[in-house]
C-alpha cells in the first residue's frame, strides 16, 4: 500500500511540475499575439469559473461565504492571480526568449525565496546551510540570467526592470502560498477558488481602467482565437490540473519529498525550448544544475535537521490525511 502511495504521489507531482515547466514556452508563443495583462486575466478568469463550478458541486453554496475574511482573501488573491501572473508574464515578454528561461529559473527559487521572506516578516533567522544554499542558487540563477556575459551588468538597465517584475511576481506567489496556513480549516479547493475569484476581479479592474485610458488595447475576438490552443493549455494544465495534482501528490509524499519535483520545471522548459529551436548555452545549463543542486542540498539538510528533532516523523511518507502545501502556478 505504501509503495502504491509513493508511486501515485510521484506521478501527480511530476505531472504538475512538468505542466509548469511547459507553461513558459507556451506563454512565449501566445504573448506574440496578445498583451500580457489580458493574457493573464483571461487565463485565470476561466480557471476561476471552473473552480467555482467544482466548489459548488463539492461543497455547496455555503463554501462561497467569506466569513469576515474578505480582506485577507482579497490580499492573497491579488498577490497570486494579479501580481504574480501579470508581473511574471510581462517581464518574460519584455526579455524575449531569455525571459522564458529566467521565469522558469525563478520558479525553482521559490523555496529559497520563502526562507528569505520568513526571515524578513517573521524575524526567523535561517540556518547556516539555508544561507549557503541561497547563495549557491543565486550564483546559478545569475549564470542563467546573464548567460555568462559580463556585458549584462554594463547594460543592466535593459534587463533590470523585467527581472524585477519576474522576481516581484514570484514573491507574490510565495506570499500567497504562505497565506494558505491562515485557512487550515478550509479545503484547498475553497481557498483556491475564493482567492482566484477575488484576484481575477482585481485583474478585471486593472485591464478595464488601462483600456479605458488607452494604455492597453482590448484584444479582438480574432486575436483570442489565434491563441486558442495555447490558452486552452494554460487554463487546463498549468492553471487547473497542475494545482489539483500537486496538492494531491504532496498529501501522499509529504512536503519534504514532493517539493523536489519542482526541479522538473526548468528541465521541462529547456526541453521544449530546444524543440522550438532555442540553443541552450553551457552557462544556462550549468547554472540550472547549480540551482537544482542548491534546492536538493537545502532539502537534504532540512530533512536531517528535522529527523534529529523527531526521528519518527520522517521515517516514511506522510499519510494522505496530512496537511497539503499550496501549489505554485
Amino acid at each position: 500500500m505504501l509503495k502504491k502511495q509513493v508511486i501515485i504521489g510521484s506521478i501527480l507531482c511530476l505531472v504538475a511540475s512538468m505542466s509548469w515547466g511547459a507553461m513558459f514556452p507556451v506563454a512565449h508563443v501566445a504573448l506574440q499575439q496578445i498583451d500580457p495583462f489580458y493574457f493573464s486575466f483571461i487565463r485565470y478568469f476561466v480557471v476561476a469559473i471552473i473552480l467555482s463550478v467544482l466548489l459548488l458541486v463539492k461543497e455547496g453554496k455555503s463554501a462561497f461565504r467569506l466569513e469576515g475574511r474578505g480582506k485577507s482573501l482579497l490580499f492573497y488573491g491579488t498577490m497570486a492571480f494579479t501580481v504574480y501572473n501579470m508581473a511574471v508574464f510581462l517581464g518574460q515578454h519584455m526579455m524575449g526568449e531569455s525571459g522564458t528561461v529566467a521565469a522558469s529559473i525563478m520558479e525553482v527559487l521559490m523555496p529559497m525565496i520563502s526562507i528569505m521572506v520568513l526571515w524578513v516578516t517573521k524575524k526567523t533567522a535561517p540556518k547556516k546551510y539555508m544561507l549557503t544554499s541561497v547563495a549557491i542558487a543565486l550564483v546559478g540563477a545569475l549564470l542563467v540570467i546573464t548567460n555568462g556575459k559580463l556585458a549584462f551588468f554594463i547594460m543592466a538597465g535593459q534587463h533590470m526592470f523585467p527581472l524585477l517584475l519576474i522576481f516581484t511576481g514570484v514573491v507574490g506567489w510565495v506570499i500567497y502560498s504562505m497565506g494558505g496556513t491562515q485557512f487550515k480549516q478550509w479545503s484547498i479547493l475553497r481557498y483556491s477558488t475564493l482567492t482566484c475569484l477575488l484576484g481575477s476581479a482585481v485583474s478585471f479592474v486593472i485591464v478595464t481602467l488601462a483600456s479605458t485610458f488607452g494604455v492597453l488595447p482590448v484584444p479582438t475576438w480574432e486575436t483570442i482565437l489565434s491563441i486558442k490552443y495555447e490558452m486552452s493549455f494554460m487554463i487546463l494544465l498549468p492553471g487547473l490540473a497542475a494545482l489539483l495534482c500537486w496538492n494531491a501528490g504532496i498529501k501522499l509524499l509529504s512536503p519534504l519529498n514532493g517539493i523536489l519535483f519542482i526541479n522538473f520545471v526548468p528541465i521541462t522548459t529547456f526541453v521544449i525550448m530546444a524543440f522550438q529551436g532555442y540553443h541552450i548555452s553551457a552557462y544556462e545549463f550549468f547554472g540550472t544544475l547549480l540551482v537544482i543542486f542548491a534546492l536538493v542540498r537545502n532539502n537534504v539538510q532540512q530533512r536531517k535537521a528535522m529527523s534529529k528533532a523527531n526521528p519518527s516523523t520522517y521515517a516514511a511518507p506522510r499519510h494522505p490525511n496530512g496537511q497539503a502545501v499550496k501549489a505554485t502556478p
